[in-house]
């Protein structure tokens, strides 16, 4: 497993969430980037068929709510290597006939670089809460991205595809 791929998933409540057939989805916490993460949601989650979805909260089962942040920055790395050495000699006398000598080395090498990196994560924790306030499930999940997905999209497909498999898992006998 990737160290940036971490997925916690919980069902508190198998039986309940078997009975959600209406959900809202509710706007996640303010992070940069949850508006567009709350619309894939809505979107990947549509496509699914799980349950209906619905804008008015009145008339939903339960409610999808959280937290979710989109990402992008840029990470610098600077390396510096160097080696010098030096070396000096020298002799000399003073008259018409003086003799001189002298003598140098000098050796050096440095180089250095700087590398920087465009970097896309997307976390968020989401959770289904029934009518009472109790959390029926909820899920824990981080995406740097795949080749083909952005962070944010391959952040709800972890979501939508873990709460597809939990509520497949709650329907077996």
């Amino acid at each position: 497993m990737s160290p940036f791929v971490l997925w916690l998933a919980l069902a508190a409540d198998p039986a309940a969430l078997v009975q959600v057939k209406r959900v809202y989805v509710d706007k996640l916490t303010p992070g940069e980037g949850s508006e567009q993460i709350r619309d894939l949601l809505l979107s990947a989650l549509s496509g699914q068929g799980l349950f209906v979805l619905t804008e008015n909260p009145d008339r939903a089962d339960a409610f999808l709510r959280g937290g979710a942040e989109d990402r992008v920055f840029n990470e610098t790395f600077d390396f510096r290597e160097g080696i010098d050495g030096r070396a000096q000699l020298g002799t000399g006398t003073t008259g018409r006939n003086g003799n001189r000598r002298n003598a140098g080395v000098s050796v050096g090498e440095d180089e250095s670089a700087r590398q920087t990196e465009r970097k896309h994560e997307a976390f968020a924790a989401i959770r289904l809460v029934n009518k009472d306030g109790d959390i029926i499930w909820s899920t824990l999940q981080q995406s740097a991205g795949t080749k083909f997905r952005n962070a944010s999209v391959d952040l709800v497909r972890k979501v939508v595809d873990q709460l597809k498999q939990d509520m497949t898992a709650a329907r077996k006998p």
